[in-house]
């Protein structure tokens, strides 16, 4: 197990070595994701410990990469995954593909063939549906393996309502229907656990919330007979603090609600953390290559865009920025945006930084979660290299796309 008694609850980005992030900006160029897998490591530990008797899953799709990956089942993680290709990844990382969980949400056909198939060869691999349809096509398929069910509680929790995924109808069985829905799942298949997730960046301030999704989690597990089921999953959604006067989320605290809100149960409680483990592991180094004085404000241009990093122009996220050139310098309150040719593309709005200059440096916090995951190539723009650290050294786990990585699917 990672030693955690060096391991702050959070990574602050002024905690980062400003010297090695720009020499790593200056090795191996810009736009740049820079991710400490001994953070991840850290932070699974110390997640699972807050949990002792309670089996904690990787949420996969915060940071499906490698080296993320392998981190996590160093720690001694499980993984969980939400596509075909989370699967594949997790197995070719080194995942046993009898410990995988497959979310199921709407799933294309080809993801069920997959996971079926996968199944056939790895009975332990457990599927969570969410819709009966997803239980007539998993027939169709002869599968009669292991189901697990995800209810929504009808309670979303989280920092944007694009991620309150407890009330969204898109996700989970009605929770009256649950009890029907796990007859049938009895007769035809094997019936393993239920599932639930209220939603996503949960603070301590919003468990009292996010716990009664969960009481009402734990409610369903006894009125199906828990003691039937092998597990209780109650998601992931377990936040960390993007602005650095937010504190740190109470695991102590989370653990004691958790615990209280789902209540006795014969089955084994599982948690899905990604956030938690990825987030503050990751930063962004961007170079400065404009200036302009606007009538209202000071525009600082970077070569990171919202093809970099998407959250901020997605659900208006507040991301930790910081000029590792210089930063004894004066700050000023400038705006900080991209080269796409949208006004989306801006990542901070009168924020005090140490006054930017052009060739300058500055690093973007908290970019570990569904950081790379939602990058694109948007403007033909080749999409970042990603280094990765551990146990003091530096290697690239992803290299830096070219034009012809972006057009290489192209036919005439």
């Amino acid at each position: 197990m990672t030693d955690l008694a060096d391991s702050p609850a959070v990574r602050r980005l002024a905690d980062w070595d400003h010297d090695r992030l720009a020499s790593l900006a200056e090795e191996y160029d810009t736009p740049l994701y820079v991710t400490d897998l001994d953070r991840v490591k850290e932070n699974y530990t110390r997640f699972a410990s807050a949990f002792p008797d309670a089996e904690v899953m990787y949420a996969a799709k915060a940071h499906t990469g490698k080296a993320v990956l392998e981190a996590v089942l160093e720690a001694g993680g499980e993984i969980e995954c939400a596509a075909w290709g989370e699967l594949q990844r997790s197995i070719d990382a080194g995942a046993d593909p009898n410990a995988l969980q497959y979310t199921a949400v709407n799933p294309p056909d080809h993801d069920l063939d997959y996971a079926t198939e996968l199944a056939a060869e790895n009975p332990g691999l457990t599927i969570t549906i969410g819709a009966t349809d997803t239980l007539d096509r998993l027939a169709e398929r002869g599968y009669d393996g292991r189901i697990a069910i995800r209810i929504n509680p009808g309670i979303g929790t989280g920092h944007h309502e694009k991620v309150a995924t407890g009330a969204d109808a898109k996700f989970g069985i009605p929770y009256e229907r649950v009890p029907e829905v796990a007859d049938r799942v009895r007769e035809e298949f094997d019936l393993v656990g239920l599932h639930a997730h209220a939603g996503s960046g949960v603070l301590t301030e919003g468990l009292e919330e996010h716990c009664r999704a969960i009481e009402r989690v734990g409610e369903m597990a006894r009125r199906v007979g828990d003691e039937d089921l092998e597990f209780v999953d109650v998601g992931g959604g377990y936040g960390v603090p993007y602005r650095e006067d937010d504190e740190p989320l109470d695991l102590e605290k989370t653990s004691n609600m958790v615990r209280d809100a789902v209540g006795e149960l014969e089955a084994t409680l599982k948690l899905e953390p990604g956030r938690y483990v990825v987030a503050d592991a990751s930063v962004i180094l961007s170079e400065v290559n404009t200036i302009k004085e606007a009538p209202d404000t000071t525009v600082v241009g970077i070569d990171a865009s919202l093809a970099t990093l998407i959250r901020p122009a997605m659900f208006g996220s507040y991301h930790p920025m910081y000029n590792v050139s210089a930063p004894d310098r004066e700050r000023h309150e400038v705006t900080v945006g991209g080269p796409v040719c949208t006004s989306a593309d801006v990542f901070a709005h009168d924020r005090p930084i140490a006054r930017p200059e052009r060739e300058d440096i500055i690093a973007i916090g908290n970019a570990g979660s569904y950081g790379y995951e939602l990058a694109s190539q948007f403007h033909s723009q080749p999409r970042p290299a990603e280094v990765a650290l551990e146990n003091g050294e530096a290697r690239v786990v992803r290299r830096r796309e070219t034009l012809g990585d972006v057009t290489r699917v192209e036919q005439n």
